[in-house]
Parts: structure tokens; sequence; C-alpha cells
């Protein structure tokens, strides 16, 4: 490394990982996407948020009952901060009385006269997509729907999701409400793209992977033991001993959301892990309740069979010759830095993917000619390598097109002491003296 004297350490010494050396080299061709029959799809690894695939990831449809995956995120949110929990009854308003008789809309009957506890309620939204119930778990976090509701509309905004609005917490159109709809028009649905409702899921899974302990479980009873006792088989037909797990099989799936109404046709938000990877896969109106699940099978089974995670970064790994970060006022006058830590990228099989990484120092840690200053403990960090794919076709999920692991010190560097910082100021004043007298004489014959 050369020149540091300057202020904010942003290193530009930016360099190319050519995947040959870590992967082998590969000369197949890269498979072709599949023919996703949906008006909407995406596909997107559950740990990076890399696209994978995308149909259409932008327009805006009706997510029907993939909504509660908001619900849930913001249940489990409420959880883990303590201000509700698993145990706390719920009491059943008569509305939402009334509308949980509504078999056909995907209910449990819920009694006006009982209370529910809001582990019951949730296991029945989360398997069998109750929609009272859903409503009734709502009110009990924010007091009504509609508060709920505005929950909602503020944590999809948080999130970073582009294309949604929420008008109720089940999915449902706002017609079958029965005129006590929350928010919108009388006709109104929630909408979302699928690359908005990908997010969601990614976020779900990624801040409450518990979600999948319930979204995995193929068949649960209701209110066992008592006269109300309903069996809940899942939704999810391609969970292991449902109807579609032979047809259209998916190794690994264990969620995550179905959804459909008039308007939203037949959706599914799937997810499955095979080794170390996850994949979420969406698909949006598709034509039939079989449907669904078949172009959900292509697009995961794609997903798995056509990529990778690779190791792109390992610890320990430096930039050649670009490695050395000079110190003040240490017994070393400069210090290695390196990885941190590992990094994992999914990578298409039959591809020679590149990488590009670039150095960023923390400039707080600085002088203003760029040195870092002693005492130094190895492994201390000192910055980050940061990491983005080159000739990315998709992006990511979240936006962000670059990963970073931390950069860190190899050794540690002792404080010098008073004598040995003295004789270096010494020697440099009368280094610099003799620098301006050589200079001089120099001058003289010129």
């Amino acid at each position: 490394m050369k020149n540091l004297g300057f202020k904010a350490m942003i290193l530009t010494m930016a360099f190319v990982l050519l995947l040959a050396g870590t992967f082998g080299t590969s000369h197949a061709e890269a498979a072709e996407a599949p023919d996703i029959n949906a008006k909407a799809a995406i596909l997107v690894d559950a740990e990076s948020g890399k696209i994978l695939y995308q149909k259409d990831p932008d327009l805006t449809l009706a997510p029907a009952s993939m909504t509660k995956m908001m619900t849930e995120y913001l249940i489990l949110e409420q959880i883990h901060e303590k201000k509700i929990n698993w145990d706390d009854q719920v009491s059943i308003s008569e509305n939402i009385h009334i509308l949980s008789q509504n078999r056909s809309l995907s209910n449990v009957p819920l009694r006006s006269d009982a209370q529910y506890s809001v582990k019951e309620l949730y296991e029945a939204m989360a398997i069998y997509s109750a929609n009272a119930a859903t409503m009734a778990l709502a009110e009990h976090v924010a007091g009504t729907e509609t508060k709920f509701v505005e929950m909602m509309n503020a944590k999809a905004k948080e999130m970073g999701m582009k294309e949604y609005r929420f008008v109720n917490s089940s999915g449902l159109n706002n017609k079958d409400l029965r005129g006590n709809h929350p928010a919108g028009e009388p006709n109104e649905e929630n909408m979302m793209s699928a690359r908005s409702t990908a997010l969601l899921a990614y976020h779900l899974i990624k801040d409450y992977p518990e979600v999948l302990d319930t979204a995995s479980i193929p068949v649960k009873n209701f209110r066992d033991g008592t006269d109300d006792k309903i069996v809940m088989k899942n939704w999810n037909w391609l969970l292991p001993s449902l109807v579609y797990s032979n047809k259209y099989p998916v190794k690994g799936i264990d969620g995550l959301k179905t959804g459909s109404t008039d308007l939203a046709g037949y959706a599914f938000t799937g997810t499955a892990k095979q080794g170390d990877m996850r994949l979420i896969s969406v698909v949006m109106k598709t034509d039939s309740y079989e449907a669904r699940f078949e172009e959900t099978s292509k697009l995961l089974n794609y997903g798995f069979d056509n990529f990778e995670a690779k190791t792109i970064i390992t610890k320990g790994d430096q930039v050649e010759k670009d490695s050395t970060i000079p110190v003040v006022k240490g017994k070393e006058k400069q210090v290695e830095v390196a990885a941190g830590a590992s990094f994992n990228a999914i990578v298409q099989n039959g591809t020679e993917e590149a990488y590009k990484a670039s150095y960023k120092l923390n400039d707080k840690l600085l002088t203003e000619d760029g040195e870092l200053t002693a005492p130094l403990k190895e492994g201390e960090e000192v910055g980050q390598v940061m990491l983005k794919a080159t000739g990315e076709e998709f992006g990511y999920i979240t936006g962000e097109q670059s990963s970073s692991v931390p950069l860190v010190t190899t050794d540690s560097v002792e404080k010098a002491g008073w004598f040995t910082l003295t004789m270096r100021a010494i020697g440099g004043f009368f280094s610099s003296i003799w620098s301006s007298a050589a200079g001089a004489v120099k001058g003289l014959f010129s």
C-alpha cells in the first residue's frame, strides 16, 4: 500500500476475485430459467437476499391470505418485546364471532362467551389461515383492527417495501367483512408486488425463524379435547404427507403461506431448505389451486438444482501487496490486515462469476495521515472488506448490492515506550534538516 496520507480512509484498491481459483473452472452452460405460469413470480436466497429469478416482480397484485405473514411478523415482534404472551387470553368480539361461523372463508368457529390463548389463535392463523382468528389477534394487539392495519403499513415502510397497501389484517376482500372493514373502500383488498411479498417473507424468516415451527405443521387439532375440536389441515399442500407432496416434491419445504380470493387468484409464498441453503419463492395469480404448487415446485427446484453457496472470501484472506497499514506510536511501524470472517455467496452453476472487493477503513480510527494508532490487539476490527458481485442481473431483495465482512489486524502492536518515541522524533527532526540542507546544496549547482 502506498500514499496513505488522506483523512477519510476508503481504500480504492478494488480487485476482482476470479472464482475459478475458489470453485474450479466450469465450462458447462448455465441452465435456462423455467417458464413460470403466474402473473408474477420471484425466487430469493433467504440468507443474502440475492434474487435468483424474477417475473414482473413489481406488478402490484392482491396477495390474499399471504397478507397474514405481516400479521405473523407483528405478533412475533410483540411476543419478543414482551408486550404480549402466548398464554394471554383473548376475548372475541361479536363481529368476529359472527364472521368466524362462515367456514367458507377459512375459519375456526369462535365463541363470544369464551376466551382463547394467543397461541391457539396464532396456530389457527398460521396453519389453517383462519381469518376471524387473525382479526382477533389484531384487536388484542392494537385495540382495534384499524390501528393494527396502521401498524402493518408502518412496518411495511420500515422494511423497505415499495408496492403495498394494507386495508385489513387477514387478506380478505373488504366486502366479506360485512361492513366492518377497518380501512379502505368497501370492496378493496390488500395489495403487494411479488418483490414486496418476498421482502416480507425474507424479514419474517430472518427475524423470527420460529415462524417455520408452526408453518411446517401439516395437521393439528384446534381446541383439542373440547366440543369445539376442529382438525386443521395446513393449506400448504406441498408439505410432507399432504396432497401434492408426491406429485410436486420439494425436498426440505417447511412453509410459508398460501392465499386465494377472486381478485388474487391462487398465490403462494413457499420456502425450503436444503443443506445450508434456504430459498424463498413467491408466485402470484396462478390459474388454479393446484397450479400455485406446481409453479412453486418448479421455481424452488430450479433454484436448488442450479445454484450453490460458495465461499468467496475465507477468514484470513488478504489483498496481495495491499494489506499493510502504517501505525504510529507503536513498537512496529505497520500492521497487516485481513478478512476477519468467511463470506459465502449464492452462485449459479456453470458460470464463472466474479466479485469486486475493496477495503473500507474506519476513518474514526485513523490519524490525518491515514495511520492507525498503537496499541492494537490482534483481531481488532479496523474496517470492512466490501464485496459486490459484478454483472449482477437481478440484485438483492433488500436493494443492497454489496455485502461485507470485518477487516481485522493479523497481529498485535504494542505501544512504544517514551524513549523510542523520543528517538524517533529526534531522528525525524534531523532527517528533515538533512533533507532541507541537501536540497539547498543541490540548488547551488543546478
